[in-house]
């Protein structure tokens, strides 16, 4: 299954140098997932001609600006591109007050429907399941209630060996071995070994998105091994007590939560303006941990 990731936007609170809010579309086959919705979100999809009706689920970090001040705007625009498919939103409950007051006060009545999943404050929960993947929250430590998302693609089946004689097998024994399932008599007795006519099923992918927080440690056991991590990394280590103060990260931190996960690639963005050139924030990550690159505009990170 295929997996992309492009990143719409990579700044922390405010838009400088050329940088644009957090906000980032996941596909996954034909399933578009938009993780944060910054201000110019609506922009950014437009600049890389992301259709507005393909994307089904919207998810919130947390109710910081920088993080959901673009939403009602896209919401505007699906409208009035008479979308008509159901949109998911999982988010904190206070966003579901917000747009409903919005919509209310501008008398719209929108011509699709949208489900909101009230996201819960410091809980480790499953939160999305379909055929391809799951969503899991991942509790941070922020300035205010702030959650993160893990997407997991589902197990799949073994993969026949072509290589081998298989036309001894029913259609019902085949489907067994795929499953894993060894062929036995009614006796109970040993016919033929799934491994012997199988194939291991493709390594599984996983991405963890790690919005505002913190250095927090805690987050190391959902995200143990996990391909691809999407840390802040907000500061230089410099500024730790800034972080501190402000329940962010430096670059360093999320190097040192990536090499502790054991993750395949760290991504890290949520940059301050004050940092017109990211250079050094790259290079003091990968002084820690090596397969670290930026998340910037306009970047796609694939796995297959």
């Amino acid at each position: 299954m295929d997996f992309k990731l492009k990143i719409l936007g990579s700044n922390a609170a405010k838009l400088a140098n050329n940088r644009h809010h957090s906000a980032q579309i996941i596909t996954i086959e034909n399933q578009y997932f938009l993780v944060d919705c910054g201000e110019t979100t609506r922009t950014q999809l437009n600049k890389y001609n992301i259709n507005l009706h393909k994307v089904e689920h919207i998810f919130i970090s947390h109710l910081h600006e920088d993080h959901y001040l673009g939403l009602m705007g896209l919401i505007f625009s699906m409208d009035l591109s008479r979308r008509k498919n159901d949109l998911h939103l999982y988010a904190f409950p206070g966003l579901a007050e917000i747009i409903t007051l919005q919509l209310k006060h501008s008398h719209t009545t929108l011509s699709y429907k949208i489900h909101f999943h009230a996201l819960t404050p410091g809980v480790h929960e499953k939160i999305v399941e379909n055929e391809l993947l799951t969503v899991h929250t991942i509790p941070l430590a922020h300035k205010i209630d702030c959650l993160g998302f893990i997407f997991r693609e589902k197990p799949k089946l073994r993969n026949l060996n072509q290589e081998k004689d298989l036309s001894c097998f029913t259609l019902e024994q085949l489907n067994a071995l795929k499953r894993g399932k060894d062929i036995k008599n009614e006796k109970g007795d040993l016919l033929y070994k799934c491994e012997d006519y199988t194939l291991p099923p493709k390594k599984l992918w996983s991405y963890a998105y790690c919005s505002d927080t913190k250095y927090f440690e805690n987050i190391i056991p959902l995200i143990k091994g996990v391909d691809l991590l999407y840390h802040e990394a907000t500061f230089l280590e410099k500024q730790n007590e800034r972080a501190a103060e402000t329940f962010h990260s430096t670059s360093k931190q999320a190097a040192t939560i990536a090499q502790k996960a054991n993750a395949g690639k760290l991504l890290i963005g949520h940059f301050s303006s004050r940092y017109k050139d990211l250079t050094p924030l790259l290079q003091e990550a990968q002084a820690v941990f090596l397969n670290t690159e930026l998340a910037l505009e306009g970047s796609v990170f694939s796995m297959n």
